[in-house]
């Protein structure tokens, strides 16, 4: 708990002490376990087993909320990218948290965030959190490189190429 200005704010984990019931490295196997059969593979119904029907996620694209926004995600992502495989290259897990460092990379051949594909190879990192109660994700907050994922595709001019 932490005191600012004679006021209380609480942790998550001072609100749900029991949420801790699984181990950080379960809690990492169904983040790996996600990333593999979700986006990597396209495999839908892995929301449905993997995240709880109260999911939550923050994200920097415009989609619908819940696991309806997550399999958005995965299949526009998928159809923006042919043959789209997603690398968790770290994970670090505290508690309920899971952070993973990814790499997405695919071939532009779909229109995405309405630029229409380019037929370029692309290499996307980002980083996800997830929040894990009861075996199930319940919330994740994600950033990705959509600037880099820009350059790549031409939007934007690269670094030391302004002109």
């Amino acid at each position: 708990m932490i005191h600012i200005a004679n006021r209380e704010i609480k942790s998550r984990k001072d609100e749900s002490p029991d949420e801790e019931n699984m181990s950080t490295e379960e809690n990492k196997a169904i983040v790996r376990r996600f990333f593999e059969e979700g986006p990597s593979k396209g495999n839908l119904s892995i929301a449905d087993e993997l995240l709880s029907p109260y999911f939550v996620m923050h994200i920097p694209l415009p989609t619908s909320s819940g696991i309806e926004g997550i399999n958005e995600v995965i299949t526009t992502c998928r159809a923006s990218f042919e043959h789209l495989n997603v690398t968790v290259e770290d994970m670090i897990s505290e508690g309920n948290n899971v952070t993973a460092r990814f790499t997405a990379r695919g071939i532009h051949k779909g229109n995405f965030m309405g630029l229409p594909a380019t037929g370029k190879p692309i290499t996307m990192s980002g980083i996800e959190i997830f929040r894990i109660k009861d075996g199930k994700i319940i919330e994740l907050w994600g950033e990705v490189n959509l600037l880099g994922l820009m350059q790549q595709l031409g939007l934007f001019p690269e670094p030391g190429n302004q002109g």
